[in-house]
């Protein structure tokens, strides 16, 4: 069976990965986080693991990597997309190249929108998201990201994955841990949208509440020309509810 840990930075609320095949094999970490480095080391140690590859899935200003970190006290391969410009990167994925480690296979996806080096990692049953794909939410773009390219990574690209796959996002500030593709289908009020347009209308008004929860999903959502206000005004009056000049919200 696979060995895999979900780590979790409380200051940032990023979410990191440990993946392995088994013990004594090699892993690889997704989305490491500085502060968290002795914790890694120990945990590599305890389950006695070869840092093959840390990878990041973007980067941005606030995003305190472990990369550069973990080149200096492992063996490791430090991995982005071709696109990134971080210099402490030794390999560079491209979009569909895939990654082998120990019998495991990462497939890079490039997800643009968060940011233009987004990444995601797929896996046979799960897929590492980053800041694009979040639970009951997506990732900021107002950061030198860009909402349509964004729309199209998630419409083209990660919701059409089977609904099955498990999604392992890089943030959650709700105490949530995993979703899967079906269920955000479902349930994320962001993948209402029904164009590129709309989505990058919607995007436009997303806010952090506090600037270290820079890809928290935000109230804007329930804005009365957003998309699942609609849905919901549409209900309440398929009902027979409404009144008039009552207040719904």
């Amino acid at each position: 069976m696979m060995l895999f840990r979900q780590l979790s930075d409380a200051t940032t609320r990023t979410l990191s990965y440990l993946v392995a095949s088994r013990r004594g094999g090699k892993a690889v970490l997704v989305d490491p986080v500085r502060s968290q480095l002795r914790l890694y080391l120990r945990l590599l140690e305890a389950l006695d693991l070869s840092l093959a590859f840390a990878i990041d899935t973007h980067t941005h200003h606030g995003h305190d990597s472990a990369l550069g970190a973990l080149l200096i006290h492992t063996d490791c391969v430090t991995v982005m997309g071709r696109e990134s410009q971080v210099d402490c990167v030794a390999r560079h994925l491209r979009d569909g190249e895939v990654l082998k480690v120990d019998g495991l296979e990462i497939e890079a996806m490039h997800t643009p929108g968060h940011t233009p080096d987004s990444y995601s990692l797929v896996m046979d049953d799960r897929v590492f998201t980053g800041d694009t794909l979040l639970i009951n939410g997506t990732g900021r773009t107002d950061l030198g990201g860009d909402a349509r390219q964004q729309y199209e990574s998630l419409f083209s690209k990660l919701l059409r994955l089977p609904g099955r796959t498990l999604v392992y996002p890089a943030h959650d500030y709700n105490g949530r841990h995993v979703s899967s593709i079906a269920d955000e289908r479902r349930q994320n009020p962001r993948l209402l949208a029904r164009s590129a347009d709309e989505y990058a209308a919607l995007m436009q008004r997303v806010r952090p509440r506090a600037p270290g929860h820079a890809d928290a999903a935000e109230p804007p959502s329930l804005n009365p020309s957003a998309p699942l206000m609609r849905q919901l005004l549409a209900a309440r009056a398929a009902l027979g509810v409404t009144r008039a000049g009552a207040r719904l919200f």
